[in-house]
């Protein structure tokens, strides 16, 4: 006869460790789980130890989770990767098969600050040649005068977690602060006792800079030549952010040309990096990404993700999932969420400064029905048209945490016009709004901007976009139909909504591609419109 306490122990959720990790991983995963092991790097080892049925598999970076793996993963949930990256795994596949995959976004801030922070002192007094020197029997003293950091300017590009962290750090050397951050509120930089400049003044005024933004489509060689020739020429830079926010090539040419004073280097374009040119400068320190490479933040990643497991085989919300939210939504409501995420998409593209509030508004049937979900799809949608990349349902509220953003939703079982109609309010800091409406019709539940602002509108949001904010006046049309047609970019469809007959108007299109910037710039000169932005819809 089977005892209940024999039953508890078969119905124990497995976990498969698949590579090393600390005892605090294992005490923070607890007793409740039938912990296996294997040596995930071994092939053959992994997958017959997947396909005896496992409930989770906790990894580091050596263990490949691609779709063969999960297809071979009997009854798996989650994939935990005890870091930052997910490169080795598989996420498209994970989500296909209904796998949970949650990580440790913020087990490594602490190091990577940390290292940054060295990496500005080992450039600022050559420590790395100067060691070299003293290794090869050379005492060099006078060779390798450096600066020093009190009363410098320091100046962070992108002051998100850790370029708080070091600016905290840094103020105790003495050194005044500055930060480019076009998502951060003043406000909270101030509160920091750092001030945010554009780029271009920071560029001018800082003694040293560090990078701390993520590679994206509009980070990619963000500092180049162009930046570099804006630099003071005693300048020293640092990254140890990503790879290719800062261009390799022209940073060797300004430390050739001695633009720059020195740089400091742990992420590459590409990697590994073993042979650049860079390398062969005195000052030039480079680290093999060493970042997150700290026992503290290793502990840290492994006790994260073993608590995101224990959540996620419970049924618990897990903050740090990248690719699943928790929760039920109601079949009513789901259609809505791709709406609400293109109608912030909107109204990011015409605000007039930056967002500090993305609310919802929903009316009719829905209304009644469990909606709180759509503030977070506001969110996701607001931070897409930022420009952020991988946003999940999990992410959202804390991407926009970061940057200040704040959602809320409300509810009117009213709609006179419309069965369910959403609405999306986007506040800017400047004390302006946007609000844009959009509904569901038909039994395909087709998408409809219904509003912008008040002014009528029937419009498909589809991928790109064209809106112009004008003086209702003859020939605007035909300006905008006409700068299209050179190009040879077709207008699909077209709509004008306006106050009244010489009021204010708002036009709107949907085109077949996208429209080029200078055109934007002739369309906004050629017809006067107060306002000409082109919107790229993301549908993730």
């Amino acid at each position: 006869m089977i005892t209940k306490r024999e039953m508890r122990r078969v119905a124990k959720p497995v976990v498969l460790i698949a590579e090393e990790l600390s005892p605090a991983t294992l005490n923070a995963l607890g007793p409740d789980f039938e912990v296996r092991n294997c040596n995930g790097a071994d092939r053959g080892e992994l997958l017959t130890a997947l396909s005896k049925g496992v409930d989770a598999v906790l990894i580091r970076s050596a263990t490949k989770m691609d779709a063969e793996a999960i297809s071979a993963a009997k009854g798996l949930k989650v994939i935990a990767r005890a870091g930052v990256g997910l490169d080795n795994v598989e996420i498209p596949a994970a989500t296909t098969a209904g796998v949970m995959v949650v990580n440790a976004p913020t087990s490594n801030i602490v190091s990577a600050a940390e290292l940054a922070i060295g990496l500005l002192l080992a450039s600022a007094r050559s420590i790395s040649p100067a060691h070299a020197a003293l290794k090869n029997g050379k005492w060099a003293r006078s060779k390798y005068t450096g600066a020093e950091l009190f009363e410098k300017t320091l100046g962070i590009v992108g002051f998100g977690r850790i370029g708080q962290l070091v600016a905290a750090r840094m103020q105790a050397f003495g050194m005044n602060v500055v930060a480019y951050d076009p998502y951060l509120q003043p406000a909270r930089a101030a509160q920091l006792n750092v001030r945010l400049v554009d780029l271009d003044e920071l560029l001018k005024i800082s003694d040293f800079i560090t990078i701390h933004l993520p590679k994206t489509k509009e980070t990619a060689n963000l500092i180049g030549a162009e930046a570099l020739n804006k630099v003071k020429p005693s300048v020293r830079i640092i990254n140890a952010a990503r790879g290719g926010v800062l261009d390799e090539a022209a940073l060797y040419e300004a430390l050739k040309a001695g633009k720059v004073a020195g740089a400091a280097l742990d992420v590459f374009a590409t990697e590994p990096c073993t042979d650049s040119p860079l390398f062969t400068l005195d000052n030039v320190v480079a680290t093999p990404h060493l970042g997150a490479s700290t026992d503290e933040a290793q502990e840290r990643a492994g006790i994260a993700v073993a608590i995101s497991v224990r959540k996620a085989l419970s049924g618990e919300l897990v903050p740090d999932a990248v690719n699943v939210k928790g929760g039920v939504i109601d079949e009513a409501v789901r259609p809505a969420l791709p709406l609400v995420e293109k109608l912030a998409q909107v109204a990011i593209g015409l605000a007039t400064d930056v967002v500090s509030s993305i609310d919802v508004e929903v009316r009719g049937e829905i209304s009644e029905m469990d909606v709180s979900v759509l503030a977070t799809s506001a969110l996701k949608g607001a931070l897409i048209g930022m420009g952020a990349e991988d946003v999940t349902y999990v992410n959202a509220p804390a991407l926009a945490s970061e940057r200040l953003l704040t959602s809320t939703i409300s509810t009117n079982p009213e709609s006179p016009d419309h069965r369910n109609l959403v609405s999306v309010r986007a506040a800017c800091a400047n004390g302006s709004q946007v609000f844009v409406s959009g509904t569901l019709m038909g039994i395909k539940q087709t998408q409809k901007i219904v509003a912008i602002d008040e002014l009528d509108l029937d419009l498909k949001p589809t991928s790109n976009l064209l809106f112009l904010r004008y003086t209702d006046q003859p020939g605007v049309v035909g300006v905008v139909g006409n700068s299209l047609g050179k190009l040879k970019i077709n207008i699909a469809d077209m709509q004008v909504g306006r106050t009244q007959v010489g009021g204010d108007a708002l036009m709107a299109l949907t085109v077949d591609s996208v429209i080029p910037n200078d055109i934007i710039q002739v369309i906004s000169k050629e017809t006067g419109a107060t306002l000409v932005r082109f919107v790229n819809l993301v549908s993730e």
